[in-house]
């Protein structure tokens, strides 16, 4: 037998095998990463930016006699601020006068008028 003929039944095999199934196309692929992708951004990525925003612009906006809490808990008066070094000086007792110097950074947020720094308000 030479390798030029084949038998009848290996033709028969080869042409009636299963169909070969179509490529898997790219951009279906695609798609389900890109949907995934954008969801992570609407739910994770913008929220933070937009707090972090909020955040920097609350301690950009830090003056003098500012009712503030700090990331520790401490409640206080802000006496000086200094941007150029990063640094607030914070009044946290009136009778002694006591003042804590921190980073800008180490507010967590600034009271309004309307709830004294000493004494939390009554709900």
């Amino acid at each position: 037998m030479s390798p030029g003929h084949l038998p009848q039944w290996l033709l028969w095999a080869q042409q009636n095998a299963a169909p070969q199934p179509p490529a898997a196309n790219p951009i279906g692929m695609i798609l389900p990463m890109l949907a995934i992708g954008l969801l992570m951004w609407v739910m994770l990525i913008r929220p933070q930016r937009r707090e972090r925003a909020a955040r920097e612009a609350m301690v950009a906006a830090l003056k003098k006699n500012d009712r503030v809490i700090t990331v520790s808990g401490i409640y206080g008066v802000v006496t000086n601020v200094r941007p150029e070094a990063d640094e607030v000086t914070v009044r946290v007792d009136d009778t002694s006068n006591t003042r804590i110097r921190m980073t800008m950074s180490s507010i967590l947020r600034v009271l309004g008028d309307d709830q004294p720094a000493d004494k939390p308000s009554a709900s």
